[in-house]
């Protein structure tokens, strides 16, 4: 806390524009050079998110899933495997990465739909039915997006989520190693910074996140820090990793009223 309090400096006024104008290109660069090599595949999903199974009412109801930020396909592909029994829209801020996920061996246009959208302008309802899915996944996405348009994402994803549907939220939390790491000339804003490819990345305190999700209409169902700890054994390394993980509800109509 200290550390993070010296810094002071901000990035430019001009340059902080700059990346908002650019965080599309910024990101398409980003999959043109790592291609679909560098996260892997999120088998842990399920083991975390138990909704993703538990929310079914029957045990042959088809679920509709709604991954916000998908990338190239780490989570999708998996749960695709997994669960015969699901259809999920995909979608991400890169054209690149959409086109990796339809170009992947597994990406059947009969159990998945994969689009380009800016989650903050793109209303996901000329793609999605308004009120049809039943869980949304915004596993590592929201930190991508500036703070003052979170919210405009949210509000988004809410009008295509089922009332009673499920939000499942992953994504770094307050002084996860990540955060520790940057240095000076990095910082755009409280908890917000740029890394060196120009792709940028937020740090959620829980309060911040829960108020965030709560003016949006959407209820707390859970919502704690995961730590965990990243060993590379090749470098003798061991970092302290701080994700914040939460689940939230859209009222149905009984409860809201």
């Amino acid at each position: 806390m200290d550390r993070l309090g010296a810094e002071r400096a901000l990035v430019s006024d001009f340059k902080q524009l700059k990346l908002e104008r650019e965080a599309q290109k910024n990101w398409d660069l980003f999959y043109k050079r790592n291609t679909t090599n560098f996260f892997k595949d999120r088998h842990w999903t399920t083991r975390e998110f138990e909704e993703l199974k538990a929310c079914r009412e029957f045990e042959s109801q088809r679920l509709v899933l709604l991954e916000a930020g998908c990338g190239v396909g780490n989570c999708i592909f998996p749960l695709l495997e997994d669960d015969l029994n699901i259809f999920v829209y995909a979608c991400d801020f890169s054209p690149r990465a959409v086109e990796f996920v339809k170009q992947n061996p597994l990406y059947c246009p009969e159990r998945c739909c994969a689009f380009q959208c800016d989650l903050t302008k793109d209303d996901l309802r000329e793609r999605v039915p308004e009120s049809s899915v039943d869980v949304i996944t915004l596993i590592f996405v929201l930190s991508a997006i500036h703070p003052d348009k979170m919210k405009l994402a949210l509000q988004n994803i809410s009008r295509v989520l089922k009332p009673g549907g499920i939000v499942l939220f992953r994504d770094y939390g307050l002084y996860d190693h990540a955060m520790l790491r940057f240095k000076a000339g990095s910082k755009l804003g409280e908890n917000f910074y740029v890394r060196q490819d120009g792709t940028r990345s937020y740090f959620f305190s829980k309060e911040f996140l829960a108020e965030l999700f709560e003016e949006t209409g959407l209820q707390s169902v859970a919502n704690d820090y995961v730590l965990r700890e990243t060993v590379n054994k090749k470098e003798g390394l061991c970092v302290p990793r701080v994700f914040l993980q939460s689940k939230f509800t859209k009222p149905s109509q009984s409860q809201s009223s």
